[in-house]
């Protein structure tokens, strides 16, 4: 249905260039403390609060909350300059505001309690339906464990995929319910050979009711159906499955172009090739020509990411939902670029040899966050894939329900 539509973002294009600007100022202090937040399993305290100074953290809140209400292409952009710095904290940026990108669909109701009185109120989640859910009288009783919550030390409200099921406790439909934090517990089971500043740990219900309003219809949400009263905010409408997929693309894209940048700066510094003729790794040829290859492939991974994203931003405009074929297309091209970007990464280490894995050599982390971070399930290429490749055979039968 086409609607009268507010544009999402920002007509402000100086606006958005000013927030860019912002995020590549606080570059420094992300890098800083990559390797604390590592450590600490958790992203660093001053990170946190330059990443809030910024406003990084409220790309998707409405802006009737005082958030920026961004495009999926400035969502994209944006946290891909922050993965330059650390993949880890790109990681959280990401899904906090995927997160509250999930909450503006909601109904008002809902929304004034997440950011009615805290404007700054930031959203973690595990959409997985891991809980178990009973019926009662207004809305849910849930329980269960809900693993790999990236950000959640940082989060004031979480969303929780739960079975919907009706009195008899036969499941009707798979929900999304969303809770404050403080209603749940917490396991620390966050111990990973890359991207453990996420602190992805579990969270815990027991017995936790939750409201109706607090509960969104997935099925509905894959139709492109919105319980947001707000029906001219145009963000909200983005499709659902597409924008949970694409957006993760971000930060891998932002690790490449962060391993590209530390072995140009070892370039730079004079780099030799052990056991050659080389002084300086700049002039061998086979030098020259990994760095090309490498930066094409992470060009090439962008593009199909800003495709992507423009697509989705499009539709979002005209309040229409893209095709079965175009879905299909976001997620190979989000699998594509996870591809893309590991080829790329291999290349660099090849380039700068065994000392990219010296524990001191922050291109190490990097390529252990870039490898574990696109092995994400929803990233994965094979499956995307097989669903662009049905999608252009025609073939109806699918492998997901997210797409």
């Amino acid at each position: 249905m086409t609607t009268t539509t507010r544009t999402p973002d920002t007509t402000n294009l100086a606006g958005v260039e000013e927030l860019k600007k912002r995020v590549i100022d606080i570059q420094g202090v992300i890098s800083e403390h990559a390797r604390e937040s590592e450590e600490n399993r958790r992203i660093a305290q001053p990170v946190i609060d330059a990443l809030d100074e910024a406003e990084a953290f409220k790309l998707t809140i409405p802006r009737r909350y005082g958030g920026l209400e961004l495009s999926i292409r400035n969502f994209v952009d944006i946290n891909a300059l922050i993965a330059e710095a650390d993949t880890s904290t790109a990681w959280v940026t990401t899904l906090i505001n995927v997160c509250c990108w999930v909450g503006g669909r909601y109904s008002q109701q809902a929304q004034d309690e997440i950011w009615g009185e805290n404007p700054d109120a930031k959203v973690c989640g595990v959409l997985a339906p891991n809980g178990t859910s009973k019926r009662v009288d207004g809305g849910y009783v849930i329980n269960g464990n809900w693993g790999f919550a990236s950000g959640s030390q940082h989060a004031d409200w979480t969303l929780l995929g739960i079975p919907m099921v009706d009195e008899t406790g036969a499941q009707v439909d798979q929900g999304v319910a969303i809770v404050p934090i403080g209603e749940l517990g917490y396991k620390d089971t966050w111990f990973v050979a890359g991207m453990s500043g996420t602190g992805s740990n579990t969270l815990i219900a027991e017995d936790v009711f939750v409201p109706d309003h607090r509960v969104l219809s997935v099925s509905e949400a894959l139709k492109g159906e919105t319980a947001t009263e707000y029906k001219d905010e145009a963000l909200y409408r983005t499709s659902f499955a597409s924008v949970l997929a694409l957006v993760l693309a971000g930060p891998l894209v932002g690790a490449a172009r962060q391993g590209l940048n530390l072995v140009l700066a070892s370039m730079a510094k004079g780099k030799g090739i052990s056991y050659t003729f080389f002084d300086h790794a700049v002039d061998a040829g086979s030098t020259q020509i990994g760095i090309a290859e490498a930066a094409s492939l992470i060009d090439t991974a962008e593009l199909h990411i800003q495709r992507s994203a423009n697509n989705l931003d499009e539709h979002a405009r005209a309040g229409t939902q893209p095709s079965m074929l175009e879905r299909s297309r976001v997620r190979m091209d989000t699998g594509y670029a996870a591809e893309k970007t590991r080829e790329a990464m291999d290349k660099l280490l090849s380039i700068q040899g065994a000392g990219s894995f010296a524990t001191a050599n922050p291109l190490q982390r990097t390529w252990r966050d870039l490898n574990t971070a696109s092995r994400h399930a929803i990233i994965g290429p094979g499956i995307a894939t097989e669903i662009y490749g049905r999608a252009l055979l025609g073939i109806k039968e699918p492998v997901s329900p997210l797409v």
